[in-house]
């Protein structure tokens, strides 16, 4: 019986795990080699594609978060031919802005968006590359909805489920689709 080709288990093998880094005991997840390679890189945005290019499916615009979020958004946006907008960290847009304010392991963050970025009623794909504590990503979906937006679905090649993002993102409304998941070591 021939081996079907699984995209799933094709990107996992090229995301590189960095031990003990930022921190003594944290297992990094680099997506960066899923970037260098053309074949993985293009696998892994047609994943993606083949999922949001369906009528039921098709984002008005993609919302990318700060900064691994813009590689996969902008690319992913250009593919379904609709607008991507950057979901930034504090202080670096110059136009007026709304803003969300999360807190991190120790201390808070805050991210913007224009304010003229989306319009009510738009359906707006949420991305970035991994879902850790889902805190980004939540303080996107709550910028979004701020303009009027509906945040359809929220989409990041890793999640870390043992972090709990994810659970805690899917209790908010906010539907998941990633394509790795990393449980444990």
């Amino acid at each position: 019986m021939p081996h079907l080709f699984s995209a799933n288990d094709y990107l996992r093998q090229h995301i590189r795990t960095v031990p003990d880094w930022p921190a003594p005991g944290v297992q990094f997840r680099d997506i960066t080699p899923l970037l260098q390679n053309p074949k993985v890189f293009r696998v892994m945005i047609d994943a993606f594609v083949h999922r949001y290019m369906d009528d039921g499916m098709r984002p008005d615009v993609v919302a990318g978060l700060d900064a691994r979020g813009f590689i996969l958004g902008a690319v992913l946006a250009y593919e379904l031919n609709v607008g991507f907008v950057p979901i930034r960290k504090k202080g670096k847009l110059p136009f007026t802005t709304v803003e969300e304010t999360y807190e991190l392991e120790y201390g808070s963050a805050t991210v913007e968006l224009h304010s003229d970025a989306v319009r009510p009623g738009d359906k707006v794909l949420l991305v970035d590359d991994l879902i850790a504590t889902g805190g980004t990503m939540m303080a996107g979906k709550k910028l979004l909805e701020k303009l009027g937006a509906q945040v359809m679905e929220g989409a990041a090649i890793v999640d870390l489920p043992e972090l709990g993002g994810s659970e805690r993102l899917r209790a908010a409304g906010l539907p998941l689709f990633t394509l790795v998941a990393f449980d444990g070591h």
